[in-house]
């Protein structure tokens, strides 16, 4: 299944994406997309719907975050080959993590907001793990169980924050808007291997980032079990599991976001996003 929220930000509604691409109202069924719908429980008394007897929505309208009760955003860092390669670091030996505050959550179609003063935003495609049930000390053969979905996940990073301005890496990863996420939540059922998708972004139709899943230093299942020995997990977190080379960090000279600049992301059978860059 692919679930989404539509409508106004605040006020969006349960929406689900048939097999033909066109939007559904599923608020006749669930009042939202939360941690009810994400257990397994939940998705399965979806599955039994025939989506063709959902009301079709009309129009074009706004998707926000495909869900809802995100507790937490756990980044991992330099978690690709090529980008650790590409910033001038050795591969990890355990994985890097630091959190994204839950006020830089935006829609996948939301403007990015470059933070006043802001020289060095970058972009970053990744794919996000959601959590469906409660993980603590869980062990990796059994990590995916514990996973609803995944989505697309824009990890909008200042690189000035990040690197130059001392203490740890969250300041760069938090400011308003830097936290994309969607279109839609693909349900676990429908990614029978995480470790085998394109991921991609351009900026101004200009091709940045192109990479692959299987080129991951820690694949999803080894993560989900990691992070959970250090924190709880609960069912709406999200865990961007880090980017392939391709940021404006890496590029020489290093090129950023300005405002005017539109970028757009995906990952196969995850969908889209696309942003317009504009000054806070």
């Amino acid at each position: 299944m692919k679930l989404v929220r539509y409508g106004p930000n605040g006020k969006e509604k349960p929406g689900l994406i048939d097999t033909e691409g066109r939007l559904r109202d599923l608020s006749r069924i669930v009042p939202a997309i939360d941690h009810t719908v994400l257990a397994p429980r939940g998705q399965a008394a979806l599955r039994r719907i025939a989506p063709d007897s959902l009301p079709l929505v009309k129009g074009r309208p706004r998707l926000g975050v495909p869900f809802t009760g995100i507790s937490k955003i756990v980044g991992v860092g330099l978690n690709y080959r090529d980008h650790a390669q590409e910033a001038g670091l050795p591969l990890p030996t355990e994985p890097i993590l630091f959190l994204k505050a839950t006020t830089c959550i935006s829609g996948p179609w939301d403007a990015i907001e470059l933070p006043p003063g802001s020289v060095k935003t970058d972009w970053e495609v990744e794919l996000g793990i959601v959590i469906g049930t409660h993980a603590r000390h869980v062990p990796e053969h059994q990590a995916l169980d514990h996973v609803a979905g995944y989505c697309v996940v824009n990890d909008v990073s200042e690189r000035e924050y990040q690197l130059e301005r001392g203490g740890q890496w969250d300041k760069g990863k938090g400011c308003d808007t830097f936290g994309p996420i969607g279109p839609w939540l693909v349900t676990r059922d429908e990614v029978p291997d995480p470790q085998n998708l394109r991921l991609w972004l351009e900026v101004n139709g200009s091709p940045m980032q192109d990479g692959h899943t299987g080129q991951m230093v820690f694949g999803c299942a080894a993560l989900v079990s990691y992070i959970s020995r250090f924190m709880t997990l609960l069912p709406g977190d999200v865990i961007a599991t880090g980017t392939p080379a391709g940021v404006g960090l890496g590029m020489k000279p290093p090129r950023y976001l300005r405002a005017g600049d539109e970028v757009r992301l995906g990952i196969d059978g995850l969908g889209e996003q696309r942003q317009k860059v504009v000054a806070a």
